[in-house]
């Protein structure tokens, strides 16, 4: 899978330059892109709706905590 990643932006509207924390903001993405496409692909071969595994992790994602709210 590969996706164009955006120019990711801070709470206050500025844009994060920082190029380590942009290599690792990549890297996990690229992680986790890969290992929903595994799951992804494993739950179709063994027979579940396509449908209802996109709706899955579109809600999982969705659901994400941010443990740094104030």
């Amino acid at each position: 899978m590969s996706l164009q990643l955006p120019t990711w932006y801070a709470p206050d509207g500025s844009v994060v330059s920082c190029t380590e924390k942009i290599k690792v903001m990549t890297e996990n993405l690229q992680e986790l892109g890969q290992m929903a496409q595994d799951a992804f692909e494993d739950a179709i071969l063994m027979g579940c709706d396509e449908r209802q595994v996109r709706a899955f992790l579109v809600e999982m994602m969705q659901r994400l905590e941010n443990p740094y709210q104030s």
